[in-house]
């Protein structure tokens, strides 16, 4: 893959692999801090020839990644723009929606620093697989971060400001859910954004017994607040998981079923730990390893960037990035199927949740020793 300057114009995010074409849309509930942004990804009436959004929505975006990645915003830009600035989102834009009985319910939060649309490799598979899909947008809490300095020691003060975010985004996921049930009742939503989607055809389509909340990184610990928080999600796929930012008090309060799906470079001993520390002989957990991946690989930079670039930036690994994300997609396939109650085919992919696979290993590659057990 790429070309000699690591880039190929021809990449692109792979569309979904299952019967549902995937239409797409943002909605927007209040202006305030208290209001809700979302891409919505759903399956959708079949077109011969659907517009597609582009990938970044607008150019500030570029500058967020670039603040997140401390670079020059002028010279950044430039690069994102070369890189992904003709990058489309594999599915049709405001498309119509497709009734086609109840659809399950998955809301998913985005790792730090990122934004709705950086997953839509995961959110379209998902949604062709006859999910309805909530790409929450997060804010950040800078402002708490300022105001805990007045107070706390630097470590203190960027422990508790990640506490406080990880509630906020809990928090997030919370209200788009109960957005989604309105919608779902027939209630009256007013998407601020004005787009010429119709959220009332999807009234009475969720399958709102079936709801689970998966999530990257930062958004891998959202998922575990929210599974603390809400017993409407009933299980949660959390992927490449950033520990830190929770409070493990909340830990036995965790009930629901949970999925870790880890990167093979990423992961360290002491977050291992803290994910064993949610073990339970009760509350079904698994926990497996995809070869050759990186904490990138789960977003969709991994199929932007030609091989130089992708390593030199980390955001590839050694495996096949299409390979890697068929892995995980099907494995929380399986795993949804079966924590959701679900008459699907996933289980035929039921033996990736123990880590059966030449690309996957059970459990984890992290060796921990025996004394922190």
């Amino acid at each position: 893959m790429g070309n000699s300057s690591g880039h190929n114009n021809t990449m692109s995010i792979p569309p979904g692999k299952g019967p549902h074409q995937v239409g797409c849309t943002d909605l927007m509930v209040g202006h305030t801090v208290h209001g809700t942004f979302l891409r919505l990804y759903y399956p959708c009436q079949a077109s011969e020839n659907p517009q597609l959004p582009d990938w970044v929505p607008c150019r500030e975006y570029f500058n967020g990644l670039a603040d997140f990645m401390k670079m020059n915003r002028a010279l950044s830009e430039r690069i994102f723009n070369y890189l992904f600035g003709n990058c489309k989102t594999p599915a049709a834009w405001n498309a119509s929606f497709k009734r086609d009985g109840k659809y399950p319910v998955i809301i998913f939060s985005h790792g730090l620093g990122a934004f709705r649309t950086l997953y839509s490799a995961i959110c379209v598979e998902l949604a062709s697989q006859g999910f309805i899909v909530a790409s929450v947008e997060h804010r950040c809490l800078l402002s708490v971060g300022i105001y805990l300095n007045c107070l706390c020691s630097m470590q203190m003060m960027i422990q508790i400001t990640f506490m406080f975010q990880v509630k906020q985004r809990a928090d997030e996921c919370i209200r788009a859910l109960d957005i989604l049930f309105d919608i779902n009742s027939g209630k009256s939503v007013e998407n601020v954004l004005q787009c010429d989607f119709d959220l009332s055809t999807m009234e009475n389509s969720m399958d709102l017994c079936r709801i689970a909340i998966m999530g990257h990184s930062f958004g891998g610990a959202t998922v575990i607040e929210c599974l603390c928080k809400d017993v409407k999600f009933k299980c949660g796929v959390a992927l490449d998981t950033w520990m830190f930012p929770l409070d493990e008090e909340i830990f036995p309060g965790v009930k629901q079923p949970i999925f870790f799906i880890n990167s093979e470079k990423f992961q360290w001993i002491g977050n291992i730990i803290r994910m064993k520390k949610l073990d339970s002989a009760i509350f079904p957990r698994k926990m497996i390893t995809i070869k050759g991946t990186v904490h990138q690989s789960f977003p969709d930079f991994t199929f932007l960037t030609g091989n130089w670039i992708g390593r030199l930036m980390k955001l590839k690994g050694e495996i096949d990035p299409h390979i890697a994300l068929d892995l995980s997609n099907k494995a929380t396939l399986a795993f949804l199927q079966r924590h959701l109650n679900m008459d699907r085919d996933f289980n035929q992919w039921d033996p990736l949740i123990d880590g059966k696979d030449d690309n996957l290993i059970p459990g984890t590659n992290i060796t921990i020793p025996q004394s922190s057990i």
